[in-house]
């Protein structure tokens, strides 16, 4: 089976944590949005009265005849079919568990620069972003970090936050730990020193030779201030 992807073309967004999943189980896909026509066929999927069971919003992945949305859920969905989770149940649900916490945390990281409304433009909300933005960096980002730099250290070695291989939960803690260090880089620097284990993991990650071709290749996009991490040296504090 080919997989089509549908999430906007020019941004990593919330698509990325879909894509490391399929490049790390060397999945045929198609990154729909990214070739000519592709964002109109998206958003007539979104819009069409003949869907039975229509996504609310991109990405969202066709597999076969089936639409699956949500990023948790496209996750959950490719985890149980690619061993990107454990096979049993509790395993499963353990791993979907911290897919939604991280999901929570990337909610709180695009709302600390757009804290008002995503229809505003950045410069429309600066006062409210500085705001929320310190909220984020001096409280928030230490639970979220160092609650999974605890589950990293209980489960056995630390090396993967579930099991002992790799899961679509390190695959996406890793895009988290790459984009905050693109969005807030002095306050990683800070922040790093209390978690070194994800740091690890990160770069654990990254050398995983399907996970290293892929950032070497033109299909990763770079980070940028139109995605979900954005850095703006006023917000960095």
């Amino acid at each position: 089976m080919r997989y089509e992807l549908y999430y906007w073309s020019g941004i990593q967004g919330r698509g990325e944590f879909v894509r490391l999943a399929l490049e790390e189980a060397a999945a045929a896909y198609i990154d729909v949005c990214r070739h000519d026509g592709g964002e109109d066929a998206m958003l007539s999927l979104l819009d069409a009265d003949d869907v039975k069971r229509p996504p609310f919003a991109a990405p969202f992945l066709k597999a076969g005849r089936q639409l699956i949305g949500q990023t948790s859920n496209i996750l959950l969905f490719l985890g149980a079919r690619h061993a990107l989770a454990p096979a049993d149940e509790a395993g499963r649900l353990w791993t979907h568990q911290l897919q939604l916490t991280i999901a929570d945390l990337v909610t709180e990281v695009h709302d600390s620069h757009h804290p008002i409304a995503s229809s505003l433009y950045y410069e429309d909300q600066q006062r409210e972003a500085r705001q929320r933005a310190g909220d984020l960096v001096s409280r928030r980002l230490p639970k979220f970090l160092g609650y999974f730099e605890r589950v990293l250290e209980r489960n056995g070695r630390g090396n993967w936050l579930v099991g002992r291989t790799v899961s679509y939960a390190d695959l996406s803690m890793f895009q988290v730990m790459s984009g905050l260090r693109y969005a807030f880089p002095n306050a990683m620097s800070r922040l790093s020193r209390s978690c070194p284990g994800l740091a690890r993991l990160h770069d654990r990650v990254a050398a995983r030779p399907r996970i290293a071709a892929y950032l070497a290749s033109d299909r990763r996009l770079p980070h940028s201030e139109h995605g979900i991490f954005r850095h703006y040296d006023e917000l960095d504090r």
